[in-house]
């Protein structure tokens, strides 16, 4: 097996290679990306090696999540895993498995070195993977069956069992989970998750059952009106009515599926574009406005997915109709009246469109300006009278309920006078033949049917309007979010990437050339000839007044901001050279109070959220010493769960001064060559201060501190 093995997996000098392979074959990255041959430095350590992965997934366009799962687990992970990299351990040098996407239980496919797809069983990668950890365990409990006498296949079987139950908790690394990026073409993501034919087969299942549907009722009408109605033609009926459970059921599960598929693609894409906005895209908007943005996104999915099935329904619903008013009476006048109706239907739609425009818009602004004012609620007791804390709001409330109005009784034309109007037109058409054509009972019964079916069809199409303006309403305020997640990002050098931080021998770590920077509401630069050389190990303290570009200085060092004109280098290396994630990695920041939050999760989440996580056992330690030398020990005990306490807004509240050390302490846990802290020591009184900087000057390799004189 060990043989085997080795010859499938790729050598660390071929990893490049077999990355793009694997992503090609996937459907992941490009047909022609050649990835730099990772550097023999790797083999020291595991941090170099998921550098230099993520980094050469980001090359491909693609993304490496590296994944911890316990002994237990990882079976079904191997199973589900692809496309990933293993890491061999039992190879002596390093060797990689790469796992291609297969869903069979028991077997796994493995790309090997000449691309041939090589199928394994799901045990031999399990025990490739282990058998550094099963053999020490293997040989006490061989040692204790040898003593207490078991032999054969029970001692086999024993042993296996006692095995995993001695490592069952023990956590296994060494994988990488690759994924197309959320920021990737979205029909492209749509075609790899196989949605597109999930919707064409609920289409299908939708047509077919309603097909049997209209030939059931045909089946058993036609009977009926003949005079021949026995038991073979009711057994007919039963079993065309059986034969539409499983086609209901499929459309039912279908749609499930299309929604929850759907929902987690649609989720992730709006989540990495809120990550990916620019400062001024977030200064401008309030905490109202946020809040209504993050309910419009949910409504978006929802939304979108009723609008879809609500529109499908309807199209089948009404081509089916017209099929029916074609055989039944009055098919000349029944034809030519529902695409006329269906049309008004659809300018009455448009109508509700703009009514509920309108309405959002109020609604909107009611629930930023409610928002603001509950979170500004104790500055406006104390310094606004109670005389005019409502001034405003029953203007915005009037204005609110009278486009409700507006928009409900247009709702009520909308999905009332739409279907109900159609079926009062639709009997009217067979009123001639109803009175003066005795002999066509079988044609007015088949009219009467196709007219009932329009009727079921126009008021699904009138929900579905409904739906439809919610979706685009909704759709208008998280665009820019969706479409944020699409913005190109820089992605470095593996090579450079892969190298450590703090290796490179430049006696500059930072050095900034005749920087240019204007916002873009303001015609003169608040930066101009900017220039600034750090040296590694300086301590560098910036003052200067208020509005004076301090802050802007510090966004264009660590990339918030790029400058209109001007360089700056990281360890003589720019940005485009070095990446956004790389760049990041060098120089990190500790914005200034406003601009800093305390997320509602774990205090040991807040503190090591820019360094990995899950958080090893030495984050966490690391976590602890910096936070008592910061002075919040304290802090600690008094939390019930001290580290994993739950913190932010609906979590153990933290004071101003508590929460300004926790933002230091998330800046030099994240390791980097250059700390910058703006206005971080503000709200510490003088022993805080003494304690926090000298955490700061013992733990940051080079400094720079804004603060005002």
């Amino acid at each position: 097996m060990k043989e085997d093995m080795r010859a499938l997996g790729w050598p660390l000098s071929q990893l490049g290679t077999g990355l793009e392979a694997l992503a090609r074959r996937s459907g992941l990255g490009p047909s022609a990306v050649q990835v730099p041959v990772p550097p023999a430095s790797l083999t020291a350590g595991r941090e170099a090696l998921d550098r230099w992965i993520e980094s050469a997934a980001g090359w491909l366009g693609v993304e490496a999540e590296p994944s911890t799962v316990s002994y237990e687990g990882l079976e079904p992970m191997i199973e589900t895993a692809g496309p990933a990299v293993l890491e061999l351990p039992s190879m002596g040098t390093s060797r990689f498995l790469l796992l291609l996407p297969r869903r069979r239980r028991g077997r796994v496919s493995v790309l090997a070195p000449d691309l041939r797809a090589v199928h394994l069983s799901t045990e031999a990668v399990r025990h490739a993977l282990c058998v550094e950890l099963d053999q020490p365990i293997a040989r006490e409990v061989d040692q204790l069956l040898e003593e207490a006498g078991i032999t054969g296949v029970r001692r086999e079987a024993a042993q296996k069992a006692l095995v995993h139950d001695r490592l069952k908790a023990r956590e296994v690394g060494g994988c990488w989970l690759l994924r197309q990026s959320p920021g990737a073409n979205f029909w492209g993501q749509i075609k790899r998750k196989r949605l597109h034919h999930g919707l064409a087969l609920l289409l299908a299942a939708h047509s077919v059952e309603y097909f049997l549907l209209i030939f059931s009722w045909w089946l058993i009408g036609q009977a009926a009106l003949a005079g021949h109605l026995d038991y073979g033609w009711l057994l007919a009926w039963a079993l065309i009515l059986l034969t539409l459970v499983p086609f209901r059921w499929l459309s039912t599960w279908l749609q499930g599926w299309l929604a929850i598929h759907g929902g987690i693609l649609f989720k992730q894409r709006l989540l990495l574009g809120a990550l990916r906005l620019h400062p001024e895209e977030i200064r401008h908007k309030g905490v109202g406005q946020f809040l209504g943005e993050v309910m419009e996104s949910g409504a978006v999915e929802s939304l979108a997915l009723s609008v879809g099935f609500q529109g499908l329904t309807a199209a089948v619903e009404l081509l089916a109709a017209l099929i029916v008013l074609s055989q039944g009476v009055g098919a000349l006048f029944e034809l030519l009246l529902l695409p006329v109706w269906v049309a008004a239907t659809l300018l009455a739609g448009r109508h509700y469109f703009k009514q509920r425009q309108q309405w959002t818009q109020e609604r909107l602004a009611i629930t930023n300006d409610l928002t603001e004012r509950m979170v500004g609620h104790r500055t406006r007791l104390a310094q606004e009278a109670p005389e005019h804390w409502h001034q405003g709001e029953d203007e915005a409330l009037e204005r609110y309920l009278d486009h409700s109005a507006k928009m409900d009784r247009t709702a009520a034309r909308l999905t009332v006078i739409a279907p109900r109007g159609w079926l009062l037109v639709g009997l009217l058409g067979i009123t001639w033949p109803f009175v003066f054509n005795r002999n066509s009972d079988i044609g007015l019964a088949i009219a009467l049917g196709g007219i009932l079916l329009a009727y079921r069809a126009l008021k699904r199409l009138a929900d579905g309007m409904l739906a439809l303006a919610d979706a685009v309403i909704s759709w208008k305020q998280v665009a820019q979010l969706f479409h944020a997640a699409a913005r190109p990002q820089l992605r470095g050098s593996p090579v450079i990437n892969s190298a450590s931080a703090a290796s490179t021998e430049e006696a500059s770590v930072l050095d900034a050339h005749e920087l240019i920077f204007r916002y873009a509401d303001r015609g003169e630069p608040v930066l101009r000839g900017c220039s600034l050389l750090v040296r590694r190990g300086d301590r560098i303290l910036l003052q200067g007044p208020s509005g004076g570009g301090k802050s802007t200085l510090a966004s264009l060092l660590i990339g918030l901001r790029a400058p209109q004109s001007g360089l700056v280098l990281l360890g003589g290396l720019d940005r485009q050279t070095l990446g956004d994630q790389g760049w990041r990695r060098r120089i990190v920041s500790a914005p200034q109070f406003h601009e800093n939050h305390v997320l509602t999760e774990t205090f040991a989440f807040n503190l090591l959220m820019g360094r990995q996580w899950p958080p090893s056992g030495e984050d966490m330690r690391d976590a602890e010493t910096i936070c008592h030398e910061l002075g919040l020990g304290p802090l600690l005990e008094k939390m019930p769960a001290g580290m994993v306490q739950m913190v932010g807004e609906t979590g153990w509240q933290l004071s101003h001064g508590e929460r300004s050390r926790l933002y230091i302490a998330r800046a030099l846990l994240q390791r980097a060559d250059v700390v910058v802290f703006d206005e971080s020591f503000a709200a510490l009184d003088p022993e805080n201060i003494r304690l926090a900087l000298d955490c700061v000057l013992r733990r940051a390799p080079t400094v720079l501190v804004i603060a005002h004189p």
